[in-house]
This record gives structure tokens, C-alpha cells and sequence, in this order.
């Protein structure tokens, strides 16, 4: 059994700044302004209609995360209507095959220490889950049916992809203190890569 942290990729290299550029551009059409665009009018402008509540404007721009957690957690995003998703299927992985080292991954839990009895209780918890999985498989189980018996601690990875207006309300929700632990370990990553990728947008959560 491999236990790893959570952790996100962006599936796409993209250049944030041009992102709002284009924004701008589109924005601008609503009030036949194109002729004050300059190098950087876009931090006022998008910083602008992001406080007036103007933001459908921003939908106009997307980005896709492949995100590494548990599927606790995954049961949290998908519910995140506008967004589309891909996620690795426990219905066709066998982890019992080399492709997976003949092992499940597991994510650690960030709300106990290593040394903690909570922590051991978990992995003690992790392992038997694991060897009553790979039983059912030798048994004749097909991974479908063998999935059963898998824990919300499972590593999953999951594609996200949201427009810029509805990855705003996820991290202005995921990161609050009433999210989940584990939800706002995985959203305060994301939040942090956002900031630094697509200035204005995200500033303020």
C-alpha cells in the first residue's frame, strides 16, 4: 500500500494574463470601449467588473485541473454543476494488475499526525481494506464488484474543468473554514496556483 498527499496539475500550459487580456477585449464590446485598451488596462477593467458582479464576462476562459486526492473528496467537487469531469474509474482499474504495482494508493489524511493512534488506527484500516480487495479479486471478483469493499481514503484522480467565473465560487467555498479538512487542504493549493497564474481574478478570496 502506497500512502502519497493530495495534489494538482494544470492539464495545459496557459498564460494568464493573456487570458485577461482577452477578457478585456470581449468586455469591451458592451460598452464600445475597445479604443482604451492598452498593455495592462485589463487589471482595471477586470478588477472592475469583478466588483460590479459583472461576471459572465469571465466564463469566456477555462482551465483544467487534474486533481490527485481521495474520493471523499471527489464527492465534494462534482457537485459543482458547471463544470465537467473525468475521473479514474474503480469500475475498469484492477489494482491488483503490475499497471498499479499490484497495490492501492491511499491519500494521507491531513488532520493527523503520523505518530498519532488516529493515524494508526487509519493505515491499520488502509491495509486490511487492501487485502480484502485483493482476496475478492483472486476469488473471481471483477473490479467492479471488488470496489465495493474500497475506502473514501482511495487516491483518485479526477479532471476538473471550469470557466474562470465558476472556479471563483468553488475556491471562494472550498477554502472557507466550514469546508471539509481535506476539501480545503486540496482548494487552498489550487487557490494559491490561481492567484499566481491569473492575477485579479482571484485576488480578493
Amino acid at each position: 500500500m502506497i500512502i502519497v498527499p493530495p495534489s494538482f496539475e494544470f492539464i495545459q500550459e496557459f498564460d494568464g494574463v493573456e487570458m485577461l487580456k482577452r477578457i478585456e477585449r470581449i468586455g469591451r464590446v458592451c460598452y464600445k470601449s475597445e479604443e482604451k485598451i492598452t498593455e495592462d488596462s485589463y487589471k482595471k477593467f477586470i478588477a472592475g467588473i469583478v466588483k460590479r458582479g459583472h461576471e459572465s464576462v469571465i466564463e469566456h476562459e477555462k482551465i483544467s485541473v487534474k486533481i490527485t486526492c481521495d474520493r471523499g473528496v471527489t464527492h465534494e467537487i462534482v457537485r459543482h454543476r458547471l463544470a465537467s469531469y473525468s475521473q479514474e474509474s474503480t469500475r475498469y482499474c484492477n489494482y491488483a494488475k503490475e499497471q498499479f504495482g499490484k497495490e492501492i494508493t491511499v491519500i494521507k489524511p491531513c488532520f493527523w499526525e503520523e505518530d498519532s493512534k488516529e493515524f494508526a488506527v487509519w493505515k491499520a484500516a488502509m491495509e486490511e481494506t487492501e487485502q480484502r480487495y485483493f482476496q475478492l479479486i483472486e476469488l473471481g471478483a471483477t473490479p467492479q464488484e471488488a470496489r465495493s469493499v474500497l475506502p473514501n481514503s482511495l487516491k483518485t484522480e479526477i479532471v476538473v474543468t471550469m470557466d474562470l467565473r465558476e472556479w471563483r465560487h468553488f475556491l471562494r467555498l472550498r477554502t472557507s473554514e466550514a469546508s471539509h479538512p481535506q476539501m480545503r487542504e486540496v482548494a487552498n493549493m489550487l487557490l494559491a496556483a490561481f492567484r499566481e497564474k491569473v492575477p485579479v481574478i482571484f485576488d480578493e478570496i
